[in-house]
């Protein structure tokens, strides 16, 4: 019997012992390297052909680009699968896959512990405002001129997203004495213990009340510029914001215009609107806190993340059916 085959798009960081333990019984192609019209071209070329499940990861959208419609409607008719490294899959056309019968998973729960994490340390920084102490003492200034941050001790805390990362984060910063309020599409069960002692708000409730607001949610049609100018003329003024989901749930230009007023006091960031281009005026701002999308960036979260996509290669190719597929399809199944 011919082994089924897989390929991989883009790199595989530390389990690639596991990618390569499939063969024999799985044949393995590769493409870690390269651009997104040498892929196209070769997916047109029928270099790819025969294979059914497809290994790939955010950090492969450098090497093809997202896998919108253009790269889905050339994919071998074979392709069945698309397991994806990574929590967030918005660089996945899922509407464009499910209707050539493909099936997507990507790796929730993986990423958590270290998304939270990520998330408390840039709340702290643009609490304290490290950005401005940080350039003066590097540009041999010592202090500079010193603007006094705050504590996180008795702020109320709100977070967009109460799923597993916004879970961790409430955790996390139940320790600092926060007070946690939280917003969801619908609240949390009665009986839950995902966090019993964070409060149920409306959205308006949480956009006015919270001293800083935490974005631990998706990005989709629905959530697209969940923050815009609207949202942050009802906010606190001296808001923290802090965004380590996806760059497209704020409006870029509001959120500026928000900073350079004094409305918000400061944010963090770890996601961009236009990623990986950054928008010079949050990369010039003292009150920013930044980094690279790097939330998910620990050994052993990207290591939790390849095996699990290597467990529903398995599971796809010899028993049918995907561990973790995505929510839309699961919806419409």
């Amino acid at each position: 019997m011919t082994p089924p085959i897989a390929l991989v798009v883009g790199p595989i960081f530390f389990e690639d012992a596991k990618w390569q333990a499939l063969a024999p019984e799985v044949t393995l192609k590769e493409y870690r390297k390269g651009t997104r019209e040498e892929f196209i071209s070769l997916l047109k070329s029928g270099t790819f052909d025969g294979a059914e499940a497809i290994f790939r990861s955010n950090e492969s959208t450098a090497v093809t680009g997202p896998f919108t419609e253009e790269i889905v409607s050339v994919l071998p008719s074979t392709v069945k699968y698309i397991c994806h490294s990574g929590a967030g899959y918005d660089n996945i056309d899922v509407e464009a896959c499910t209707k050539r019968g493909i099936q997507v998973s990507n790796t929730p729960h993986c990423n958590e512990d270290a998304v939270a994490d990520l998330t408390i340390y840039l709340m702290i920084g643009a609490l304290r405002q490290i950005t401005r102490p940080n350039n003066a003492l590097r540009a041999g200034k010592w202090r500079g001129t010193i603007v006094p941050g705050h504590d996180p001790q008795g702020k109320i805390l709100g977070i967009l997203g109460m799923g597993g990362i916004g879970s961790g984060v409430a955790k996390r910063a139940e320790a600092f004495g926060m007070k946690i309020q939280y917003h969801n599409r619908h609240p949390l069960p009665s009986t839950s213990t995902t966090h019993p002692s964070a409060t149920y708000v409306s959205f308006d409730e949480l956009l006015s009340t919270s001293d800083v607001i935490s974005l631990n949610l998706a990005l989709s049609h629905g959530t697209e510029h969940i923050l815009g100018a609207p949202e942050f003329a009802q906010m606190k003024k001296g808001v923290v914001i802090v965004n380590t989901a996806r760059g497209g749930l704020i409006d870029e230009e509001a959120m500026i215009r928000a900073l350079d007023e004094g409305k918000v006091f400061s944010v963090g960031l770890d996601v961009f609107e236009n990623e990986p281009h950054v928008d010079a005026r949050l990369l010039g701002s003292e009150k920013v806190v930044i980094s690279p999308h790097i939330g998910a960036a620990t050994v052993e979260t990207m290591a939790a993340m390849e095996r699990l996509v290597i467990e529903n290669i398995k599971s796809a190719l010899f028993d049918g059916k995907l561990l973790t597929q995505v929510h839309e399809q699961l919806v419409k199944s």
